[in-house]
């Protein structure tokens, strides 16, 4: 079994999220990044490659070349890693897609809902494996909660609350690294609803196995003078009549990457912070806390399956990444992974951003969420 060959489209100098992919690719060395248009300035382009330590000749101007040589090559690329700004991701994907090749991609799936019903339909013509990179829903400890919950140990879900507050918004954004979030051109309609908001929506999911049926949203440009959102509460209901509230916000002066999520039914209570991922709390009906830890004996499979180090030795947040790494690499040699975020969550967390943004504009109140 070789390791299967990555292509990379965007993650150029000074961009945040590509070395963080490279690096989760190749963690588990079933992945390696051989190519790339890593941007859309070929000297910056090979200036890239040459921070990946990969072959200069392979660093691309365009995709089209990068695809076309690809092809042309006995050790052409096995599949193609989307991780450039929003706009790019419907084109990037459509084309490597339509010339045969496997694509994974940086959350959102587009730019746009239109968008993405528009790639939902290319990758069922190709037929071809894509994901996403939920990056939470890689965390051994959110797997577990997963699994304890549809085991029933919440008993009947009551009440699930999300947050994601972030501080680095709380300013204007010019000469941050990553500024192209607050642009409607190139982030889509949504801003912090699209960027955090949509992990935390689709980690409250994942984790009760519940769908949001409908929500209720306030979304505000806190920051004057900017025209996406900055801060955002949703209340939202769920299928099974749950209620919810998520709250994602990336102008909370002093908060880094607070993601945390807490589940409440008739027989206990489940907590997790992203920010201290090794554990997480559960609370029992009779009055017991259970600390649930990293590497315990009592983890399932889906935990233990993701977890690289004995307990008391910390893994976080490339380790997640690196997990989704690895169940999409498990796809492309046909296994059956239950954990991968596809299709189907790509195109309800960008109804979940289309009904947010349209809904809180028109204060709408509540409003059903469909796909």
């Amino acid at each position: 079994m070789r390791r299967l060959r990555m292509g990379m489209i965007g993650g150029g100098p000074g961009a945040f999220i590509g070395p963080v992919h490279r690096f989760a690719a190749e963690l588990d060395r079933e992945i390696e990044l051989v190519a790339g248009v890593f941007s859309s300035d070929p000297d910056r382009s090979r200036s890239a490659a040459a921070q990946y330590l990969i072959d200069p000749s392979r660093a691309y101007g365009d995709l089209a070349t990068m695809l076309e040589a690809e092809k042309a090559r006995e050790d052409g690329i096995d599949f193609v890693s989307v991780v450039t700004p929003n706009h790019n991701h419907l084109p990037s994907a459509r084309a490597a897609l339509e010339a045969g090749y496997p694509v994974i991609s940086d959350k959102p799936m587009t730019a746009t809902l239109a968008e993405a019903q528009e790639l939902a339909g290319v990758v069922e013509a190709a037929g071809l494996p894509f994901g996403l990179t939920y990056t939470y829903t890689g965390y051994p400890l959110v797997r577990e909660m997963k699994a304890r919950i549809d085991d029933g140990a919440l008993g009947s879900l009551r009440k699930v609350v999300v947050e994601y507050p972030q501080g680095w918004l709380s300013q204007p954004a010019e000469g941050k690294q990553a500024e192209w979030r607050v642009d409607p051109e190139r982030a889509g309609a949504g801003g912090c609803i699209g960027d955090i908001g949509v992990h935390a929506f689709n980690l409250a999911e994942f984790v009760t196995g519940q769908k949001v049926t409908r929500l209720l949203a306030d979304l505000a440009a806190v920051v004057p003078e900017r025209q996406l959102d900055d801060d955002c509460s949703v209340l939202l209901r769920f299928a099974n009549g749950a209620r919810g509230v998520l709250l994602a916000s990336q102008i909370e002066i002093g908060e880094l990457n607070g993601l945390r999520i807490r589940c409440y039914g008739d027989k206990g209570g489940m907590s997790w912070k992203q920010e201290q991922p090794n554990s997480f709390t559960f609370h029992y009906l009779d009055g017991r806390t259970e600390i649930v830890r990293a590497g315990d004996a009592s983890l399932g499979a889906l935990a233990t399956g993701g977890t690289r180090t004995p307990g008391g030795h910390p893994e976080g947040y490339l380790e997640a990444f690196a997990n989704i790494y690895r169940d999409f690499a498990a796809v492309l040699r046909g296994e059956d992974v239950p954990c991968l975020p596809r299709l189907e969550e790509g195109l309800r967390s960008m109804a979940f951003i289309d009904t947010a943004v349209r809904s809180s504009a028109a204060e709408a109140g509540w409003v059903d969420l469909s796909v």
